[in-house]
Formats: C-alpha cells, structure tokens, sequence
C-alpha cells in the first residue's frame, strides 16, 4: 500500500511539480488513508533532488492542507448541530448528552484543539469537522489551520530534504508515533463503551 502511494505522488509531482504536492496534501485531509508522512518527506526529497523548489513545496503542501481541511469545515457546518445530535442519537451506547458535553468542552478549548489537532495523526483531518459544526469563525479557523498545518509540514519536508535517499527512515518514526495516538483513542473508546454498559439510559435533549 505504502508504495503504491509512493509511486502515486512520485507521479503527481512528477507531472506538476510542487502544486502536484499541494494536491497529493489536499486529498491527503479528505481521505486520511493517504499519508502525509509519505507525501511530505517525498517532496523534500524531490526538492533536494532540484525538481523542484523547498520553499514552494512548503507553500503548496501547505495550501493544500489548508483547502482539504476548509473543505471539512464546511461538510460540518453543513451537517449542522441538529443533524449531528439526530446522528448521535440513533448510534448504540451513544447519549445526546454526549454531544452538548462535547460542544461544552470545544467552546472551551476549540483554539488549541484546532492547532494542535493538525499535527496529530488521524486527528488532523477529522478536526476540522466539529469546529465547522460548532462554527467557529472562518478567519480563525483558518489562521490556526495555516499555522498548524505550516509546523507539521516543515518538520517532514524537512526531514525529507536533509535525509534525502534516506527519507523513509521519517515514515518509521513517525508510525510508531502513529499507532500511539491509536491506542490512545481506541482506549478512550473502549472505556467509554464500559462506561455506557455499567450505566445504560438515554440523556436528554436540550429543548
């Protein structure tokens, strides 16, 4: 799977240079499955090899990480509170509850979850969901995305431009990195659907 998505982007850049690694990026926020930890290294090491420019793939990984997740922002602000608390209600072990807890906590803490949400794996995508849900305002949103999104990117191109053949070595690092944040959330899971069972019910909705 790895290499097909090597080859994939290899491509891409290859035919459209550093826009091709905006591009690869972008589609990289809407399906989570392509891994910005292969994509990015990938186009440091295409700048070290000169086929193209590190300060314009930095500017268009970034920009594309910025277009995929504006474009998330807008399927939660679409999606909407009522659609996403009907949603939750219809879901096992779930309780509408859950869902004003989780609108509590973002008012709260949005700002950073938005920030630091895009240097997380997995997480750096599905962020963008709830604060569209929860609407927080787009210049916001945009100016925390861009500058999360520049941190993370920086670090693997980067790596990828200073390691050059060897930028692969980056992908170890950073799955061990991923499968941690995995069992963190699969363990969040996991207690919650315990805590469900031990004390099962419905919560209520606000009117």
């Amino acid at each position: 799977m790895s290499d097909r998505i090597t080859d994939w982007a290899t491509d891409l850049m290859d035919t459209l240079g550093a826009p091709g690694a905006g591009a690869a990026i972008a589609l990289e926020n809407l399906f989570p499955p392509l891994p910005s930890e292969v994509i990015l290294p990938l186009a440091g090491f295409a700048a070290a090899r000169g086929e193209m420019n590190l300060y314009a793939a930095l500017l268009w990984t970034t920009a594309g990480s910025v277009v995929g997740a504006l474009a998330l922002y807008w399927v939660g602000a679409l999606l909407g509170r009522d659609r996403t608390v009907a949603l939750a209600a219809r879901l096992p072990l779930v309780k509408a509850s859950d869902v004003e807890r989780t609108e509590r906590w973002f008012a709260r803490h949005g700002t950073k979850a938005v920030f630091f949400g895009r240097m997380v794996p997995i997480f750096r995508s599905m962020i963008s969901v709830p604060a569209g849900v929860e609407r927080m305002p787009v210049a916001r949103f945009l100016g925390l995305t861009t500058l999360g999104s520049l941190i993370w990117n920086c670090v693997f191109v980067l790596a990828g431009h200073q390691l050059g053949d060897n930028w692969e070595e980056v992908t170890g690092y950073v799955s061990v990195y991923s499968k941690v944040v995995v069992a963190g959330a699969v363990l969040a899971v996991l207690v919650f659907v315990a805590v469900r069972v031990v004390s099962p019910g419905r919560g209520k909705r606000r009117g």
